[in-house]
C-alpha cells in the first residue's frame, strides 16, 4: 500500500482529493493537515466523507508526513515551497497542486506570484505533470507541478495542432469560462452567492497568472518560442467546470484537423475527441477525469478553426490529474481510482 498524506486539506481542492483518494484501493491516507481545523474530525468538517476517512487533521508541519511515501500539497501558492525540500530529502515523493513548481524562471515566478521563491533550484528539476505531454519523465520523477486548471484544459486543446506545426502560434485567442470553486474555498465578497448568481463577467483581462504556464508548455511541446495566447478568463455562477473556447488560424486547411486530433489522441484514457461539430458542455464531464474537446472547422472563406474544450476543474483540472500522475509514479494502471461517468444532473 502507498503510504500518503494530504497537506491543505480544507479547501475545494483537499476536500476532492481526499474524496478520490478514499475510494483508490492501493493506498492509505495516513495524514491530512489543515492549520485551521487542527484537531477537528475530518468527517466533523466534511461529514460527506463519513464512513469513509477515520482521520483528524493535524498541523501543515506535523511530523506524521515525514513517513509518508508520497504528498500531495493543495496549498495557496508560496506555501508548498516551504515544506518540499525537507521532505524530497527523507525520500517522499511531491505531487504539488499548487502553481509553486510549475515556472521554471524563478524571475518570471517571483513576477507573477509577486513572492519570492525559497527554494528556486528545484524549479528546474520539477516535471509538469501533464500526462498527455510527459507521461514517461513522470514516471521516474520526484516531484511534480500539477498544471492549473484552466492550462489543462487550453494546452490539450491545443497541444496536437501545435506539436504537428499546424496552425500560426503567433495568434492564438482563448476565451474560457470557470465555475466558482475555481476561485477557492476561501470566503470573499467577490465569489459570494448575491454577488455571481445571475451574473458573468471576465476578470484578469490585462494579465493571468495561468498564462506564462501555457505559454511556457506549449513553447517545450513545440521545442522552440513564439506562442502568442491572448486569454481572457471568466466567471460563471457554476459550481464546478471549465469551458475553453478557442480560436486559431490554420497553415494549411486542407489538413483533417478532426482526424489528426482522434489519431493524436487514439491511445489516451481521459482526453476524449467528440465527432466533429460537436459542442461539448461541462456537465457531461463533471466529478470525472475527462477532458472532451470538439474541432470546428468553419466555412472554407473563415481563417480560424474553433476548438472547444470541458474539464471538471476540480478533477482532470487538479486532483484527478494529481492521482493519474501517482498512478504512474508508482507503477500502477494510470486510470486506477478515476473511471467513473460523470454526474447527470
Amino acid at each position: 500500500m502507498i503510504s500518503v498524506g494530504v497537506v491543505g486539506a480544507t479547501g475545494y481542492t483537499g476536500v476532492e482529493l481526499l474524496r478520490l483518494l478514499s475510494a483508490h484501493k492501493s493506498l492509505d491516507i495516513k495524514v491530512a493537515t489543515s492549520n485551521s481545523e487542527n484537531g477537528k474530525a475530518i468527517t466533523e468538517v466534511f461529514p460527506s466523507l463519513r464512513s469513509h476517512i477515520d482521520l483528524e487533521f493535524v498541523e501543515h508541519d506535523s511530523d506524521q508526513l515525514d513517513s509518508c511515501d508520497l504528498v500531495f500539497f493543495a496549498t495557496p501558492h508560496a506555501t508548498a515551497m516551504h515544506y518540499v525540500p525537507k521532505l524530497l530529502a527523507q525520500g517522499c515523493k511531491i505531487i504539488d497542486l499548487s502553481a509553486d513548481f510549475r515556472i521554471k524562471s524563478p524571475e518570471i515566478w517571483e513576477h507573477w506570484y509577486q513572492e519570492k521563491h525559497s527554494c528556486p533550484e528545484l524549479l528546474e528539476t520539477a516535471v509538469y505533470g501533464l500526462p498527455e505531454l510527459n507521461r514517461e519523465q513522470i514516471r521516474t520523477a520526484n516531484l511534480i507541478a500539477n498544471p492549473g486548471c484552466y492550462p489543462t484544459a487550453i494546452t490539450l486543446a491545443l497541444l496536437p495542432a501545435i506539436k504537428n506545426g499546424l496552425i500560426d502560434i503567433g495568434d492564438i485567442i482563448v476565451d474560457a469560462k470557470s465555475g466558482l470553486s475555481g476561485a477557492g474555498r476561501k470566503a470573499a465578497l467577490a465569489t459570494q452567492f448575491s454577488e455571481v448568481s445571475e451574473s458573468f463577467k471576465a476578470y484578469s483581462v490585462s494579465g493571468h497568472r495561468h498564462l506564462p504556464e501555457m505559454t511556457q508548455t506549449l513553447n517545450h511541446a513545440q521545442q522552440e518560442e513564439g506562442v502568442n495566447l491572448t486569454f481572457v478568463p471568466h466567471l460563471v455562477p457554476m459550481n464546478r467546470g471549465i469551458l475553453a473556447t478557442v480560436y486559431v488560424k490554420p497553415i494549411d486547411r486542407t489538413v483533417e484537423m478532426h482526424k489528426l486530433y482522434t489519431e493524436f489522441y487514439s491511445k489516451e484514457k481521459f482526453v476524449d475527441v467528440m465527432p466533429e461539430g460537436s459542442h461539448p458542455d461541462t456537465a457531461s464531464v463533471r466529478s470525472t477525469n475527462l477532458c472532451r474537446i470538439a474541432i470546428h472547422s468553419g466555412a472554407s472563406e473563415s481563417r480560424s478553426i474553433v476548438i472547444l474544450s470541458v474539464i471538471d476543474n476540480l478533477v482532470k483540472g487538479a486532483a484527478g490529474q494529481a492521482i493519474q500522475n501517482m498512478n504512474l509514479m508508482f507503477g500502477l494502471e494510470e486510470d486506477m481510482g478515476l473511471v467513473s461517468p460523470g454526474l447527470i444532473p
